[in-house]
C-alpha cells in the first residue's frame, strides 16, 4: 500500500466584481507517482505531464487561458522532488501512519437521448474518494471492453480534499444490450458496480388515448342526442 503526500501549495481567495474565484496549486507524490496540476474554481488549467517531460494547457484557446511562464515545469520536478522529501520524513517520524481511506460513489449515464443504431457515450462519473488511485473496467454483455474506454485525469475536490475522476466509453446502442462500469478503490471491499441497459422509450401515446377518447365521447353524444329528438318528433 502507498503511502500518499498532497501539497496544496497555493489557494487562494479573491473577489473581482462580486464574484468569488478559487485558484489551486497541486503537488501529488508517492512512491511511484506524481501529479503537478494548476486550477481555477474546479477546473484544471495546466498540469505537468512528466512522461513527456513539459507542461500542457489543458483549457483550449477559445477560453483565453492565463499562460504560465517557462520554467513551470521545472518547479513542478522541483516540488515533486520536495513533496517525495517530506513524504520520507513523515513516514519516519510518525511510523508508518495508516492512509485514510474514503470509499467513492459511482453513476452511470448517456451524454444524449439514446437513439437505437445512433452513436453515443455513456459516462462513468466516479466521486468522493481517496486516496487518488482506482481502477474502471467496462463490459457490454459481460464482455470486457475496457481498452475501448477513456479515463480523465484525477481533479480535487476542494471542499473535502476527495478526488474525482470520468471514464466514458463510446457505443452504438442496440436492444437488450447491457453494459457496466466497476470501480474498484483500497477502501472498497469489493468492486462497486453499476450497470446500464439500452432501453427506448416509445413515442408516448397518452395525449393520442386521451384525444381519441374525447372524439368518442362527443360523437356518442350526439348520436344519443340524435336519437332523443327524432323519438320526440315521432311522439308529436
Amino acid at each position: 500500500m502507498k503511502l500518499c503526500l498532497i501539497l496544496i501549495c497555493a489557494a487562494l481567495l479573491y473577489t473581482v466584481s462580486a464574484v468569488k474565484h478559487v485558484y489551486l496549486g497541486l503537488t501529488l507524490c508517492s512512491d511511484s507517482e506524481r501529479e503537478g496540476i494548476f486550477g481555477l474554481d474546479g477546473e484544471e488549467k495546466w498540469h505537468a505531464d512528466f512522461s513527456l517531460e513539459k507542461g500542457v494547457m489543458t483549457l483550449p484557446q477559445f477560453a483565453d487561458p492565463a499562460t504560465y511562464e517557462e520554467g513551470t515545469y521545472e518547479g513542478a520536478v522541483n516540488n515533486i522532488e520536495i513533496c517525495r522529501n517530506n513524504l520520507g520524513l513523515r513516514i519516519k517520524g510518525y511510523n508508518y501512519p495508516p492512509i485514510p481511506k474514503v470509499a467513492p460513489q459511482s453513476s452511470v449515464y448517456t451524454k444524449s437521448s439514446v437513439q437505437l443504431g445512433s452513436k453515443n457515450t455513456l459516462i462513468c462519473y466516479i466521486i468522493g474518494f481517496y486516496p487518488p488511485h482506482v481502477e474502471v473496467s467496462w463490459t457490454r454483455n459481460n464482455v470486457n471492453v475496457t481498452n475501448e474506454a477513456s479515463l480523465s485525469r484525477y481533479y480535487i475536490n476542494t471542499e473535502d480534499s476527495t478526488f474525482k475522476l470520468v471514464s466514458t466509453l463510446s457505443f452504438t446502442p442496440e436492444e437488450g444490450d447491457i453494459y457496466s462500469c466497476s470501480v474498484q478503490h483500497t477502501a472498497l471491499d469489493r468492486a462497486l458496480t453499476k450497470t446500464w441497459d439500452v432501453q427506448v422509450s416509445l413515442p408516448g401515446v397518452g395525449g393520442s388515448v386521451f384525444c381519441g377518447v374525447g372524439l368518442a365521447g362527443g360523437l356518442l353524444g350526439v348520436a344519443v342526442g340524435t336519437f332523443f329528438l327524432i323519438k320526440g318528433n315521432n311522439c308529436n
